[in-house]
């Protein structure tokens, strides 16, 4: 498998980087996780968005939503691909989405993007991959995925408090992407939704994984949010970046 960072600002997008999105791909099937702000027109320095086999929307916060509905506007009326393309995502995603174009039932928003609601513990297949989901700890219904082929494995947090699923998804993984929106210790005013960098850093080196930390606020010193992390995790963790590549 390969991860292409997109964008990887926390909250918002900022200067030169969109907010959450990522490409993970393997042999020929490729899979957008996440359609924050700014990420449709990166997607695109990468390949044509009709070659995309599915997305998956891990919450309906629009930091990682709504460039769904760029993607839609292509598919739908541009040099489209396939469609109706696969979208999967949590309990309560589909109305707050289809609002923003005010889709109704029969409308081609519909016929164009082909919404699949998942939950903890499901698993499916997309292509030569295979994804598993479970929920994390933040105020809207969110999933963590896990995407696996040919015995490797990325584990993507989404927006995550302490607890949640996601720590026992990434138990095992090869790569862990994980949310750092935040520094300093954890105390009364830190937010109970997101992880600060140390608890990311934990939460890598339990999974035994090789760390990247994203989601980072752009009010926050990534040089810091980086050397948190590493007191925990035990080595510096990547931190990701626009056009970052890995391969898994």
């Amino acid at each position: 498998m390969e991860l292409t960072v997109l964008g990887s600002s926390g909250g918002c997008a900022a200067p030169g980087n969109p907010a959450s999105g990522y490409l993970v791909t393997h042999e020929d099937t490729v899979i957008w996780c996440d359609a924050g702000p700014g990420t449709f027109m990166a997607l695109m320095d990468h390949l044509d968005p009709a070659d995309i086999d599915a997305v998956v929307v891990s919450h309906v916060h629009t930091d990682h939503c709504a460039d769904l509905v760029a993607f839609y506007g292509y598919m739908a009326y541009g040099p489209s691909g396939v469609i109706p393309v696969p979208v999967f995502h949590p309990q309560g995603a589909v109305d707050p989405i289809a609002s923003f174009v005010r889709a109704e039932a029969e409308h081609l928003f519909f016929m164009t993007l082909d919404f699949n609601q998942v939950d903890a513990g499901d698993t499916v297949r997309v292509g030569s991959m295979e994804l598993s989901f479970a929920l994390t700890n933040h105020p809207v219904p969110t999933l963590a995925t896990k995407f696996t082929a040919e015995g490797r494995s990325l584990a993507y947090s989404a927006d995550t408090g302490p607890g949640g699923g996601f720590p026992e998804l990434a138990l095992g993984a090869d790569v862990v992407l994980c949310e750092a929106t935040g520094v300093g210790p954890r105390g009364p005013q830190s937010d109970e939704y997101h992880l600060n960098a140390g608890e990311a850093g934990v939460l890598g080196a339990k999974s035994g994984a090789a760390l990247i930390v994203t989601h980072v606020s752009p009010t926050v010193d990534s040089a810091l949010v980086i050397s948190e992390a590493a007191a925990t995790y035990g080595s510096d963790p990547l931190l990701a970046l626009p056009g970052l590549s890995i391969r898994i």
